[in-house]
């Protein structure tokens, strides 16, 4: 692992992050988990839970990390969904996330915002907040038609 400080280019990279899509079944409609940012950019404003990676942190770990620390949700069962990195999508600089996605087990829906978190909470998926950070209306747009499409939907619809 390189020093703090000393890297191995000379121009500039990336910065990355993970984020957590998880979903949940509540009295048998799909709902989104989205967090109330504490801190600026978009302070105030709802994301999906998510942060940046460690030098040491493998992604998987990191983002179970995030999704703990901004709800108290743990143990939930994510899986690599897609990565997003448009230009201009966060204002500190070019940055690039890794999105992971994953559906709370039954009666596991009890949240708390936490570290970056001001709020947490579960929104039903036809109503979801306007204006939500960075570039999460595209995320979650991807999120909820691949949750749509998934087995789980379609039992939880049948019931």
């Amino acid at each position: 692992m390189a020093e703090r400080g000393r890297y191995v280019y000379e121009w500039p990279r990336p910065m990355v992050t993970v984020d957590a899509a998880v979903f949940a079944f509540i009295d048998g409609k799909a709902h989104l988990l989205l967090i109330n940012r504490k801190h600026e950019p978009y302070q105030g404003q709802w994301a999906i839970p998510g942060g940046f990676i460690e030098m040491d942190e493998e992604l998987e770990d990191a983002v179970a990390r995030e999704l703990e620390e901004e709800t108290g949700l743990r143990n939930v069962a994510l899986e690599q969904m897609r990565t997003f990195g448009t230009v201009g999508r966060d204002p500190r600089g070019r940055q690039i996330t890794v999105v992971y996605m994953g559906i709370a087990p039954d009666g596991q829906t009890e949240i708390r915002g936490g570290d970056d978190a001001a709020e947490a909470r579960w929104f039903d998926i036809d109503r979801l907040p306007e204006n939500l950070a960075f570039d999460h209306d595209a995320v979650i747009r991807v999120a909820v038609a691949r949750l749509k499409r998934s087995a789980a939907y379609r039992d939880a619809e049948r019931h």
